[in-house]
């Protein structure tokens, strides 16, 4: 006899913390799963909490707080039993004192309370920090289907699938073992490229493998430097994709257990990016918003070169915030072009944001007058022309201390890797929007930027990149070729090769690779004083990335 069992994904966009706010967003999508005809709705990692909570985790009066809502939300559900993500005492002895928790709840009562197993700590993870990992599998019968519960990381651990696991238990395989007819895996997974069809490939392999259904239902939205992308989905039995809600929206979908199809008889398939660099533009979207809203800011203010890093970020906060709320200030030099000011001022036309000029040309000799006494008439060098990037980053912070906006600061990850960058200069800013997208992508997500019309001037794409510092300066005076210094920097920082790893693969110089591994590590002192930086790699600069600055080592 076939069961029928309609199950809604409910992918949400929560906030750390904001217990009130995330109970009424799960309430809201809770009826709507109701009136859509659903038997259960399904709600990501920790979403009664938000995720990553971090060391909030840490204190008694969150966790009491989280069990507490937990609690009233049970309350204000309507008639549909319904899975959510939260923290809960763990009740060990010993060890941590919090579980990474799911529970089913059902007309007022917790059914089914399940503990995650596997606790991820690598890149950015921390959760065996904080969580007391779980025992035993998390099973509950319902419409006769026998539900086999997971969390996140316990479906990342198939030895059919990954050539080498982290762990020696796999939930997933427990649970099928002992019963489980379907699987359902809530999940708070950060977005970096290509991992959304990682995801889909390692669900669809655990389908077809385990010949059950599979739901898998991930968090939306940005969390300080994290962007988690959504993209929930479902498999039948035979590993067919049956349901998929947007990538980085809200979302809700209906799949059928039994026969994998919606209400309607159809399924709900949404379409997802058609391409890396639309995920990419679309997860930097999504992070600097609600980064920007979550914050509680509601304006940004961007540095206008005439450059295509400061020309990407305006115009991401253009499209994320709307033109309305974003200001754009050039700040010419003594060695800036008319050029470059030109391209800044049709940027701002083209975007409709509000544009203003300051030049800094007498702030700027009045500096060299103070300092050339103390200075004891020694040459000048890049002193003086950090100075200038100084001076630009005191005027967009006064700006920013003025008019109460965020500072957006516009280097990217090839910049920042080898320290072409100023302290207080032009890293000063409250978020660093591409400093995790390679100087490489930005030319690719700034002709995405135009794919509907010119926005973005041609001028900005076609010129030599330069910090106009000094005369004639461009950026390759000083690094490699772009496409050069990307590979080596990929290669190095997501893929860890040591520099004669590097020259091997790539048939590159020895000592253009050296020289760029000595530069990111003497740099690492400048990248922990870096805004947060939205991740969208394998490996950011930030919290997944944790080198000492005092460090002699040497490959």
């Amino acid at each position: 006899m076939a069961f029928f069992m309609k199950i809604a994904l409910a992918q949400t966009n929560t906030t750390v913390g904001d217990f009130n706010g995330n109970v009424e967003r799960i309430v809201k999508f809770a009826r709507c799963a109701r009136e859509r005809g659903a038997d259960l709705v399904v709600f990501p990692e920790l979403a009664l909490c938000g995720y990553p909570p971090r060391d909030l985790v840490e204190k008694p009066s969150f966790i009491a707080r989280s069990e507490a809502e937990l609690d009233r939300l049970a309350q204000l559900l309507p008639d549909i039993r319904a899975l959510v993500g939260y923290v809960r005492r763990s009740g060990a002895e010993q060890g941590k004192q919090a579980s990474d928790a799911a529970a089913l709840l059902y007309r007022g009562k917790r059914v089914l309370d399940y503990s995650k197993i596997l606790l991820a700590f690598y890149d950015v993870f921390d959760e065996s920090r904080y969580f007391e990992p779980g025992n035993s599998a998390g099973l509950y019968a319902i419409e006769g289907w026998q539900l086999g519960v997971t969390i996140c990381e316990d479906a990342w651990n198939d030895k059919n699938f990954w050539k080498k696991q982290l762990y020696t238990r796999d939930p997933v395989e427990e649970a099928v073992r002992a019963g489980a007819k379907l699987l359902l895996n809530i999940a708070s997974s950060p977005f970096t490229s290509g991992k959304i069809r990682l995801r889909h490939d390692m669900l669809k392999a655990i389908a077809i493998e385990r010949q059950v259904p599979v739901v898998y239902v991930n968090q939306v939205g940005g969390n300080d430097q994290l962007v988690f992308d959504g993209s929930s989905m479902a498999f039948n039995a035979r590993g067919e994709l049956c349901a998929r809600a947007k990538s980085f929206e809200e979302d809700l979908v209906i799949f059928d257990a039994a026969d994998g199809l919606g209400p309607k008889g159809e399924v709900e398939v949404r379409p997802g990016p058609a391409s890396d660099v639309e995920a990419i533009y679309q997860a930097l979207l999504l992070g600097l918003r609600d980064y920007v809203s979550k914050c509680g800011f509601a304006k940004v203010i961007v540095g206008l070169s005439g450059g295509i890093d400061s020309s990407l970020v305006v115009t991401l906060a253009a499209d994320a915030l709307g033109p309305e709320n974003v200001l754009g200030v050039s700040m010419p030099g003594p060695y800036s072009s008319s050029a470059s000011f030109r391209d800044a001022e049709t940027l701002a036309r083209n975007l409709g944001i509000d544009f203003r000029a300051i030049p800094i040309r007498s702030i700027f000799e009045d500096y060299l007058v103070t300092l050339d006494p103390a200075f004891e008439d020694r040459p000048r060098d890049a002193t003086e022309e950090n100075i200038q990037a100084r001076i630009r980053g005191n005027i967009l912070m006064a700006l920013s201390n003025k008019f109460r906006s965020l500072v957006l600061s516009t280097g990217n990850k090839s910049e920042l890797a080898v320290g072409y960058c100023t302290l207080y200069g032009d890293m000063a800013g409250g978020l660093a929007v591409i400093a995790d997208v390679p100087k490489t992508m930005v030319y690719d997500l700034a002709r995405y930027a135009n794919r509907a019309s010119e926005r973005i001037p041609a001028a900005c794409l076609e010129k030599a990149p330069s910090a106009e510092l000094r005369p004639n300066q461009t950026d390759q005076d000083t690094l490699p070729p772009y496409d050069v210094l990307d590979v080596i920097l990929r290669a190095y920082i997501e893929e860890n090769l040591c520099a004669e790893e590097i020259i091997e693969k790539f048939r590159l110089d020895s000592e253009l690779v050296e020289q760029t591994v000595r530069r990111v590590n003497s740099a690492e002192y400048k990248r922990q004083q870096a805004a947060p930086a939205l991740k969208v790699t394998a490996k950011a600069f930030g919290t997944g990335r944790r080198y000492p600055i005092a460090n002699k080592f040497s490959e």
